[in-house]
């Protein structure tokens, strides 16, 4: 369950849950809402805990040394990564 999922069942579990107000006597449309939404924190939760550690930056840095040595960086790039790493 990815993030945005998780954010639709908390919608939905809170429009039954707060916004809807039926009931018959099988059926309760605000004991649904509050799983719905209940599933939805801990989708959202899990979802951000497992994904949130793979968006990370990554840095290349070369070092040169010239004739005299002195060392400094000669060239340094930093990419931007989000979702799974490869």
């Amino acid at each position: 369950m990815g993030i945005g999922t998780s954010i639709v069942l908390i919608a939905v579990g809170a429009i039954l849950r707060w916004g809807i107000h039926w009931s018959s006597s099988t059926v309760s449309v605000a004991t649904i809402g509050l799983v719905l939404f209940i599933v939805g924190l801990v989708g959202l939760v899990i979802s951000v805990a497992i994904f949130g550690p793979w968006g990370y930056r990554s840095r290349t840095r070369r070092t040169v040394t010239d004739s005299r040595g002195r060392t400094y960086v000669a060239e340094e790039r930093e990419r931007v990564e989000h979702g799974m790493p490869y």
